[in-house]
């Protein structure tokens, strides 16, 4: 589907690809096809975009907040039980901001989102698959950022046809570079408590939150949901591996750019 051409900014679902149709991007973080133009700044598309995403933080942020606080009556917001929901719920953020194929809704969001995991990972047991789920996919997307183009396929991403002027600024990317750092620090701690069984929510471990912003879009987003994600398949060397490979391509590439300095490419807050 051509988001470029569609009505709306969202397909009606984001379908999970097939081994058989999926590019090798979709394959290594499950990350969508992105549009093939970024929205125009300021349009109605862009607009709602950006009402979508901080719906849905905001609803994060509110059933993170409800986790610790007993139940009121006549609530509509129930409170996280496992780093799972947390992640499914993120997971689907990340996809719709990959989706707008606009580097200055997925810059800054991103980035808060990766700040969000610095964090969440530590008041849950341990989810492995789930976890790592959403941090290769941010660690994918912070990569293709960088470079300009997807990280696996070298395709060339919206936003960046000419150059790297589109990408993250000398802040976002010592800032990109001080969150990669606490959170190989913190996985490091968090997976080194026993994996629990996850708690299953009421309707039978699928939370079905009301994120706002959906209808003004003209329709939903259903997220490649990580419910299929299992953690009791984990052993202690696959485990080993996963913590050692957190943001490992977000790491190189910064690497690259910030020991090689603003003359191979000024990110997008910079003049």
């Amino acid at each position: 589907m051509d988001l470029s051409e569609s009505g709306g900014f969202l397909p009606d679902s984001l379908p999970s690809p097939s081994p058989s149709n999926a590019s090798v991007s979709s394959t290594s973080s499950n990350l969508p096809q992105p549009r093939t133009k970024p929205l125009r700044a300021g349009s109605a598309k862009e607009q709602a975009a950006r009402r979508y995403v901080e719906n849905k933080l905001l609803h994060v942020a509110r059933r993170y907040t409800k986790k610790f606080e007993d139940p009121e009556e006549g609530d509509t917001v129930t409170g996280y039980v496992s780093m799972k929901e947390v992640a499914n719920d993120l997971s689907e953020i990340i996809d719709v901001l990959w989706l707008s194929g606009t580097p200055n809704l997925q810059i800054p969001y991103l980035l808060n989102i990766a700040l969000t995991m610095t964090t969440y990972p530590t008041k849950f047991p341990p989810a492995p698959a789930t976890t790592f789920a959403v941090l290769r996919k941010l660690d994918h997307a912070f990569a293709s950022l960088l470079k300009g183009e997807d990280y696996v396929t070298g395709e060339i991403l919206p936003g960046f046809m000419s150059g790297r002027r589109a990408g993250m600024s000398q802040t976002d990317m010592v800032r990109c570079r001080s969150i990669v750092e606490d959170t190989r620090v913190m996985i490091v701690d968090v997976m080194s408590s026993e994996i629990e069984p996850q708690p299953e929510t009421e309707n039978g471990g699928k939370h079905d939150g009301d994120g706002g912003g959906g209808d003004e879009l003209g329709n939903g987003a259903d997220s490649m949901n990580l419910d299929g994600e299992d953690d009791s398949e984990y052993d202690n060397d696959e485990l080993a591996m996963d913590i050692a490979r957190v943001y490992e391509s977000t790491m190189m590439e910064l690497g690259e750019r910030l020991e090689s300095g603003p003359s191979i490419g000024i990110g997008h807050n910079d003049s």
